[in-house]
């Protein structure tokens, strides 16, 4: 017997907030990655195209940007800090060592989703984990937020929180009270 689940978001805000996701090294070699933890989406195009008709349906715009090279993400950040209003990264191959690339994304004092296909916490074995073990991020002490282990679908969660805390005013502190 099968049921069919109807849910409807509704997002406070009206502004079409623009998004930037940034994919990292070996992303470009999506489809021949272990299948087990990437799953079946065949290539980094899939996956720009599948957040980016996310973003369309979550009334944002999405813009997309990989590279295997730590220079041109750098360049990335920098030159897009003005026109974004928040960011998702995928570290990939730069998730221990990728420390310039995090001070980059901070000094641009915008929201950081930090996102992965698998589970970097996860015990080798385990759904979703890595068979090289638990990764740790140097990019997870400074993101406002992380979504991992969900595939390509920790993308469209990454994308819905990053998009609907953005709507909230109070989020990044703005417009709460001070505490005494």
């Amino acid at each position: 017997m099968g049921s069919t689940l109807a849910c409807t978001l509704t997002r406070t805000g009206s502004r079409r907030h623009r998004i930037a996701v940034i994919d990292g090294p070996n992303m470009s070699n999506l489809g021949s990655r272990s299948k087990k933890v990437y799953g079946s989406i065949n290539s980094l195009d899939d996956l720009k195209a599948f957040v980016t008709s996310a973003g369309r349906d979550l009334g944002v715009e999405v813009e997309t940007f990989s590279s295997n090279h730590m220079g041109e993400i750098l360049e990335y950040i920098h030159a897009s800090a003005e026109r974004i209003d928040g960011y998702i990264i995928n570290p990939a191959g730069l998730t221990t060592m990728g420390e310039a690339v995090r001070h980059a994304l901070e000094d641009t004092t915008k929201a950081v989703i930090e996102v992965h296909f698998a589970n970097i916490s996860g015990a080798p074995g385990t759904p979703r984990g890595l068979m090289s073990g638990k990764l740790i991020s140097s990019f997870t002490h400074t993101a406002t937020g992380m979504s991992m282990g969900l595939r390509q679908y920790s993308y469209i969660g990454a994308l819905l929180g990053l998009v609907m805390a953005l709507d909230d005013p109070s989020f990044l502190g703005d417009g709460l009270p001070e505490l005494n």
